[in-house]
């Protein structure tokens, strides 16, 4: 890739300097700017012809350069005579004007290295198009290399070199001398011009009516470029040393064979023998066989065949080949009228253009577009001439490109949009809107396609009006909605409302009705419906216009129009209208179907919502409703607050509040549901029924345990009455009568060491309360023997048990949780003096039970199990020993003998 990227530029930096160097210093520069070389041309394909463009006027040219490099290889004889010839040619070319031949521009201007002259701007040379390539720039240029005649361009070129000679022949009376391809130069529309005037020879006597030619010897021992091409001279030049206008007419049919056989003459020429070879060629000719003519067209064979005769009386003349019938096709002939034009009056052109339509279809793209397109566009200057003109420039614009259209038309166009006068102009336009619409870039179209419509429907012509109001809907959807909304919309409604015409007015109902599905919904109904009720006309057309637009807004699936406004402003409009006496029975059936229609949508979408709103109240009726019979079910499970009574003085019978249904949020909505299917699963779920556990029931073996244990305490305690008492010991047992705050059971002192308790009523369960659960016990505390002792005066010290508590609950020192210290001569506490009277038990050894959180008693088995109370073995209470409060007073040696029993 980056040897092909340095080739290219090595390329073209190799013509860049070959033009640079070539043309550098030569006063054609100074006017001209030399662009790129394209092609090639002139005697011997000597002149290189570049495109180039005139500095002050920015004018197009084609700027011819030869080279005096390429003649150095030449003696200084040689070399003048080569640049004499040269100079004489075009300085001839210079002279003479004619459509025929090449429009020079700048005369020829010489500089030390090159001759240098402008001429109209130039395609290629007709050799370059038939593939001769000499002197070309490398690569060939794409277009030159690819080019094809067409049939008409063939034809109509022959005509034009045919009409070059004849103006050469009858009006100049000159002879060309070198007619052949490389002479013949297609300018940039395809016309084709003769150039190469190095060998012209002009007659002896003009004034006279049969001119005389001298000719001159043929010299073999002259350069190339110093003689005419032999392929293409007549017989008599060589061989008698004569030449007229025949001699020209035998070149032209040597050009004629060329073209019908890829630029091939009749005879290939040995240039070192020429003699010979024009001697054996006239022999041929004599003799000319049909194979040698079999590519020419049949309808021309005859006449090249004449054209190539030895005879010269034979040749037919110039101006008898312009009129034979091969150059009757009408493409050749439409050509050559528009070549003819500025001799024409505008009805002449007028009457041509009229028919024009029908022949630009026959004729191939590229000569449409570069012969017949601009001669078109030049008449734009005369605005009598644009309403012929401009459809055939639209007719061709249809088969152009986009690119083409913009780069070709466009620019000529634009000028025109801005026209008023005539008329037909904006009519034109109106008709091909779509294809403006669709080709022109969109800022050309928002400043000249556009403005134009907008003049048209403001235009003092109502046929103009008329045909705009008729034409916009056909390219309605190429308008941006923009443009649309602001600026043709209000037109359109000005139209409606301030003309006098009626048929303007009916036209903007119908163009308005007819671009609604491109407007947006809400557009038309705060735009459009209001100003139907501006109108002030009642005549039948205009009302039947108002429906149609009320009809299609109605029932147009992207529109629509909502109840709130059939209700408020469309139907009282519609029924108004509907009644007006010019309508007829038609009419009226028209507009009371509407009516009806937008009766029964409006009915219909408004008990669809009123349905939907009732559904939704009785849904929320409902979820109040169970949520009051839910609320209520859960009341009677526990006891009422003063709240819940509070809010029930508020609730009927039904369970409904007095409070007024109000119109519930999203929100609320969304609330209700959810306590609603909280609802229907509490009620789902099965009810929570009371478990009862059976308590264990006490073995006789534990009952005999517990007997032989107590007796044994009670010998134990006997032996140790005698036993003087130990310092430091506690003298009585209590038990606190406070709720633990243990969750597993009640912290319980084993009256014999205060720091030491045990955990009950853990396993049990309790009945309803504050905390659920249930409690089962087999027996009945007797709280009379939960009495302290009259003669304890220490309360013992357990802040040493502080640290065992969590730090995440508050501290509360076990000091403040031991039992106040009772006063002398009263009772522990006076609520447990209400239970001063012991209860009957069921089991002997479970007097005196602990209490359980909220008073209730602790057990499991706990009768089986006296090791759970140690308090149980205290003297029974029958003993005599029992004190005034009903407590049991233990002797010091017995308090003692326990704790070494129980640790």
């Amino acid at each position: 890739m980056e040897s092909m990227l340095n080739k290219l530029k090595s390329t073209v930096t190799k013509v860049t300097a070959d033009m640079t160097s070539a043309v550098m210093g030569n006063p054609v520069t100074r006017e001209f700017e030399v662009g790129r070389h394209i092609a090639s041309g002139g005697p011997g394909m000597c002149w290189r012809i570049y495109n180039g463009t005139k500095k002050s006027t920015k004018q197009e040219v084609a700027v011819f350069v030869f080279d005096k490099k390429t003649v150095e290889k030449y003696q200084k004889f040689d070399k003048d005579q080569i640049i004499e010839s040269l100079k004489r040619g075009v300085q001839q070319l210079t002279r003479l004007r004619h459509p025929r031949l090449l429009t020079v521009q700048h005369p020829l201007e010489e500089s030390r290295d090159c001759l240098a002259f402008c001429t109209e701007p130039v395609f290629a040379s007709l050799s370059n198009v038939l593939g001769q390539w000499d002197n070309l720039p490398s690569p060939v240029p794409t277009d030159i290399k690819d080019y094809k005649l067409y049939d008409v361009e063939t034809k109509y070129g022959l005509l034009q070199i045919s009409e070059g000679l004849s103006f050469l022949h009858s009006g100049v009376k000159m002879v060309h001398g070198n007619l052949c391809l490389e002479n013949v130069i297609l300018n940039k529309s395809g016309a084709w011009k003769i150039m190469g005037f190095d060998f012209s020879i002009s007659s002896t006597n003009p004034s006279d009516a049969e001119p005389k030619y001298s000719c001159k010897e043929w010299e073999p021992n002259l350069p190339p470029l110093c003689l005419p091409n032999p392929e293409y001279l007549a017989p008599e030049y060589i061989l008698s040393v004569s030449c007229d206008s025949a001699s020209d007419m035998y070149s032209l049919g040597v050009v004629m064979h060329a073209v019908f056989n890829e630029g091939k003459p009749v005879f290939q020429v040995n240039k070192h023998d020429i003699f010979k070879s024009f001697s054996r060629q006239l022999d041929q000719l004599s003799r000319l066989s049909p194979t040698m003519l079999n590519k020419i067209p049949e309808e021309v064979r005859e006449h090249v065949k004449m054209l190539l005769s030895v005879t010269p009386n034979v040749r037919p003349d110039a101006d008898q080949m312009t009129k034979i019938p091969f150059f009757d096709d009408v493409g050749a002939v439409t050509l050559a009228y528009f070549d003819s034009l500025f001799q024409r009056d505008n009805l002449q052109k007028s009457q041509f253009y009229k028919n024009l339509p029908k022949v630009l279809p026959k004729l191939p793209k590229r000569v449409v577009v570069y012969r017949i397109l601009p001669a078109l566009t030049s008449e734009f200057m005369n605005p009598d001439m644009v309403p012929f003109v401009l459809p055939n420039v639209l007719l061709i614009a249809e088969e152009c490109t986009k690119d083409e259209y913009v780069r070709l038309i466009l620019p000529d166009l634009s000028p025109v949009f801005k026209q008023q006068e005539p008329v037909q102009i904006l009519l034109i336009f109106l008709q091909k809107m779509d294809l403006l619409l669709t080709k022109t870039p969109p800022e050309d179209i928002k400043n000249s396609v556009l403005p134009m419509v907008y003049r048209a429907l403001e235009a003092p012509s109502i046929q103009i009006q008329e045909l705009c109001l008729n034409i916009i809907p056909t390219f309605a959807n190429l308008i941006e909605y923009p443009s649309m909304k602001n600026a043709l919309i209000p037109r359109v409604k000005s139209a409606c409302l301030q003309t006098s015409s009626l048929a303007v007015r009916v036209n903007s109902l119908v163009c308005l009705g007819k671009i609604l599905e491109y407007l947006d919904k809400w557009y038309v109904i705060d735009e459009i419906l209001p100003f139907l009720q501006q109108i002030p006309s009642r005549e039948p057309a205009v009302l039947m216009g108002v429906l149609g637009i009320y009809k299609c807004t109605f029932s147009h699936k992207k529109l629509g129009i909502p109840k709130e406004h059939l209700a408020a402003k469309s139907l009282p409009h519609l029924v108004s209208l509907s009644i007006d006496n010019n309508l007829n029975l038609n009419q009226f059936n028209s507009f009371m179907a509407v009516i009806k229609d937008m009766l029964t949508r409006m009915e219909a979408e408004h008990k669809t919502k009123l349905e939907q709103l009732h559904s939704m109240q009785e849904q929320q009726r409902s979820m109040n409703i169970n949520t009051s019979q839910t609320n209520q079910s859960e009341e009677t499970k526990r006891t009422p607050s003063p709240g819940n009574q509070v809010r029930g003085h508020f609730l009927d019978n039904e369970g409904r509040g007095d409070c007024p249904d109000m119109s519930l949020t999203l929100e609320e909505k969304q609330r209700l549901a959810k306590e609603q299917e909280q609802a229907a699963k509490l009620r789902n779920q099965p009810a929570l029924a009371p478990q009862s556990i059976k308590p264990a029931t006490p073995s006789t073996q534990a009952k005999d345990l517990t007997s032989s244990l107590l007796n044994n305490m009670t010998s134990l305690g006997s032996l140790s009455l005698t036993s003087p008492p130990r310092p430091g010991l506690i003298q009585s047992s209590t038990i606190s009568a406070y709720p633990s705050t243990n969750p597993m059971g009640s912290m319980v002192s084993n009256g014999y060491n205060p720091t030491m308790g045990f955990q009950t009523g853990g396993l049990g369960m309790r009945g309803p309360g504050p905390y659920g659960g249930m409690a089962t016990t087999t027996s009945t505390p007797n709280f009379g023997a939960l009495t302290h002792n009259q003669g304890s005066t220490n309360t013992p010290d357990m802040s040493a048990l502080d640290s065992l508590f969590t730090s995440n609950k508050p501290k509360v020192s076990l000091n403040q949780m031991a039992p106040p210290k009772p006063t002398p001569g009263t009772t522990a506490t006076p609520w447990l003096n209400q239970f001063g009277s012991a209860q009957p038990s069921q089991t002997a050894p479970m007097q005196g039970a602990p209490l359980a959180m909220g008073g209730v008693t602790s057990g499991f088995g706990m009768q089986a199990n006296p090791f759970f109370s140690p308090q149980n073995f205290s003297q029974p209470t029958a003993a005599p020993g029992m004190n005034a409060g009903g407590g049991l007073r233990h002797s010091s040696s017995v308090n003692n003998d326990l704790k070494d029993l129980f640790g």
